[in-house]
């Protein structure tokens, strides 16, 4: 006798995540499934496509990242630069003094002396990040155009400071 999973129920509740994914192609309504062949599945692939190439460039940056030195400011009272949205701590990364001097100017602040280290981008998601409380990940260059984030969920930070997104089985 075999199983094929005929008489296990579907999930009760589907995960922001999967309705996100469902948001990226166009005419499809989160929870709808698109159907495997015709013109439908045609216009499918290519935003499916575009959704994994766009996490697999994200993966290379990540990469790319944490084996990066950056340059990690310290406020004027000899603590990390952060900045708080929506909940999230923030840790302010620069990837040279120029991205780090633009940022001084922009927050008015362009006169003072500023303190740095140089750290290594994986130290910082995997020690800093976590000893920092709620939830936290790191801003690089944070208001230029080539600004990332590197969010704290998991994949990106430890498992156990990860913001759980509310994914199902």
């Amino acid at each position: 006798m075999t199983d094929n999973g005929d008489d296990i129920a579907k999930p009760a509740r589907r995960s922001k995540l999967a309705d996100l994914a469902d948001s990226t192609v166009p005419g499809n309504p989160a929870g709808t499934t698109l159907p495997a062949d015709g013109p439908a599945a045609k216009r499918a692939e290519k935003p499916v496509e575009a959704l994994a190439s766009a996490r697999r460039e994200f993966a290379i940056l990540l990469g790319e990242f944490r084996r990066t030195a950056v340059l990690v400011p310290f406020d004027a009272y000899g603590s990390l630069w952060t900045a708080d949205q929506n909940g999230v701590r923030w840790i302010c990364a620069f990837s040279d003094e120029e991205a780090l001097a633009r940022f001084a100017h922009a927050q008015g602040e362009g006169e003072r002396e500023w303190t740095y280290r140089t750290i290594l981008g994986a130290r910082l998601l995997d020690v800093m990040v976590p000893m920092l409380p709620g939830p936290a990940g790191v801003a690089l260059d944070a208001g230029s155009t080539d600004g990332v984030l590197f969010p704290p969920v998991a994949g990106i930070v430890p498992d156990h400071v990860a913001v759980d997104l509310g994914e199902t089985a």
